[in-house]
């Protein structure tokens, strides 16, 4: 059974790691602290910077998590034995951020706006100079009829109750959709070998 996450101990652990991880260039988003057995389980999210076009790789984890634990080990803010697990936000947190926002131009969203209302399509744009978003409304298609796209709607960032990505699998399908000779290459075409 997992213990619920300690407040206390994660604004502790916060001030602790948020200096180390801003060192190597990275924000730290979030930080949980709860007990599972006798360990306790800290967790790090970490995310990139609104202009940071590098995203967040392998590598940059590996360091931010030789960062934190260094820094962790260093404050002895942790009692006893602990897990350090060290993260990305992933697809399914919610966009609140205009570098949320900006990290998800090109992706299928869905908006819930103020006034109650939703408008889902494809990111196109976050607009700095007004803290807005434009959104271009995608209805998908049915019984294998192509998605009606709508005309762009720009939304302030003060007017969005909620965000997120969706997961989009248009463009995943069977292989063998594909002529085997546009598979194999111009060579293959035209009978040559390599």
């Amino acid at each position: 059974m997992v213990a619920p996450a300690h407040p206390a101990h994660a604004d502790g652990v916060r001030r602790v790691v948020e200096p180390a991880v801003e060192a190597t260039g990275l924000l730290l988003e979030d930080v949980t602290v709860r007990k599972a057995g006798s360990r306790s389980v800290v967790e790090v999210v970490l995310d990139v910077t609104e202009d940071d076009e590098d995203g967040l790789d392998l590598d940059r984890v590996a360091e931010a998590t030789r960062a934190v634990s260094d820094a962790l080990d260093a404050a002895d803010i942790i009692v006893g034995e602990y897990t350090l697990d060290v993260m990305s936000p992933g697809v399914d947190r919610a966009l609140t951020e205009r570098r949320h926002f900006t990290h998800a131009v090109g992706h299928l969203v869905t908006v819930t706006l103020s006034d109650g209302g939703t408008l889902a399509g494809r990111l196109t744009e976050v607009d700095r100079s007004d803290d807005s978003i434009v959104v271009v409304p995608v209805t998908p298609g049915l019984k294998g009829r192509k998605p009606v796209v709508g005309a762009p709607v720009r939304v302030p960032l003060s007017d969005v109750r909620h965000a997120h990505v969706e997961v989009d699998l248009s463009g995943i399908g069977p292989v063998d959709d594909v002529d085997p000779d546009e598979m194999a290459g111009p060579d293959a075409a035209a009978g040559k070998e390599s």
